[in-house]
């Protein structure tokens, strides 16, 4: 059995691949395998692969045709024979001592997963950046040193990022688990989060920054196109998660929230060409609630802006309607953002000259 089982979903990656794979097979921990699964590139990947898996034996190789990343990384796992598992992208880097350092610590303390931080590149500008969501200071503030689980964080669980590129597990307890990564949606890494965390009864936060994450136009989850209605069916699946662990009514109120605010946001982010998809399929969603059994409870748990966001959705004629609500909130709630900045400056600057 090898230490470390590395997985790598790849599709269209021949600009950073193998750059990323050098991540890896120059690790100081040369106990690994890197499983990658070519999901069905039509550029030169599965050769860049196919050329390292001729130069090192650790690297194996398989082929799919395209079923999405999380279904790539559904089937490496069932190849991985390590004792733990790392997940890397295909066009990211991460330190050549990170899996030396998180075998290690997960040996020592017998862990069923590390959490640990990342950076963020912009490729186009070439700068480093830092930001709450892959910091996770709060996390790691609250926790320190010691092993805890989902029990111990409260709310604070949804201050942990999703990514798997973050974290490190132990192989056998994942295939305990029984969790999956969703398949053919992006955003997919959240369903495999939830499961992990809800199953896992000792985890560790090592506050080191190992990994960096390359932003690019060509990234998947930064691309703003039709993909991005899945994170309707990925929030649905989400609360289906916490209903299945039995967490749900705990947290009704954030995922909630986090349901209608998040499906907002990625509306925002979207391309102009692809709004009118998203409206329609957000309509359906939301639609669906009128209906639904848990209606009153959900209308009752989520914030005014929440319910005015929701509300805008159900009852808007047609796409050309909703814009006008759409632009009209977002200009109030700039403005209001804005006001609350220049009062935070004024009161400072009066705090100065006391």
């Amino acid at each position: 059995m090898v230490k470390v089982s590395v997985i790598m979903p790849v599709y269209n990656g021949e600009d950073y691949l193998a750059e990323s794979i050098e991540c890896i097979l120059n690790q100081t921990l040369d106990d690994l395998e890197l499983i990658c699964v070519d999901d069905g590139s039509v550029d030169s990947s599965l050769d860049i692969l196919n050329d390292f898996a001729a130069k090192d034996k650790r690297v194996r190789v398989y082929h799919q045709e395209n079923r999405g990343g999380g279904a790539a990384r559904n089937v490496a796992i069932t190849h991985a024979v390590g004792e733990y598992l790392y997940c890397m992208d295909a066009d990211d880097m991460v330190e050549l001592t990170a899996l030396e350092e998180l075998y290690d610590i997960a040996t020592k303390k017998d862990v069923d997963f590390i959490i640990f931080q990342a950076l963020n590149y912009d490729d186009e500008l070439d700068e480093y950046y830092h930001n709450d969501y892959y910091d996770m200071n709060e996390i790691a503030d609250f926790v320190g040193d010691k092993i805890f689980n989902h029990e111990d964080l409260g709310n604070k669980i949804f201050k942990i990022s999703v990514t798997p590129w973050c974290k490190f597990y132990n192989l056998e307890f994942v295939k305990r688990s029984g969790a999956q990564f969703a398949e053919g949606l992006i955003f997919h890494d959240n369903i495999f989060f939830w499961d992990i965390l809800f199953e896992a009864e000792r985890i560790y936060f090592y506050r080191k920054f190992l990994y960096t994450r390359r932003r690019h136009i060509k990234s998947s989850t930064g691309a703003g196109d039709k993909r991005y209605v899945s994170t309707i069916t990925i929030n649905n699946m989400i609360v289906q998660k916490f209903i299945n662990h039995g967490q749900f009514e705990k947290y009704k109120k954030r995922l909630y929230g986090k349901k209608l605010s998040l499906v907002y946001r990625r509306f925002g982010e979207v391309q102009d060409q692809f709004k009118p998809f998203f409206y329609s399929e957000m309509k359906k969603d939301f639609n669906k609630m009128l209906s639904h059994e848990r209606y009153d409870d959900f209308m009752e748990n989520v914030q005014k802006r929440n319910r005015q966001r929701f509300e805008d959705v159900v009852n808007s004629k047609d796409f050309d309607d909703f814009m006008r609500l759409y632009e009209n909130h977002e200009l109030n709630d700039n403005q209001k953002s804005e006001g609350n900045f220049a009062s935070k400056v004024s009161s400072s600057i009066k705090k100065l000259f006391k």
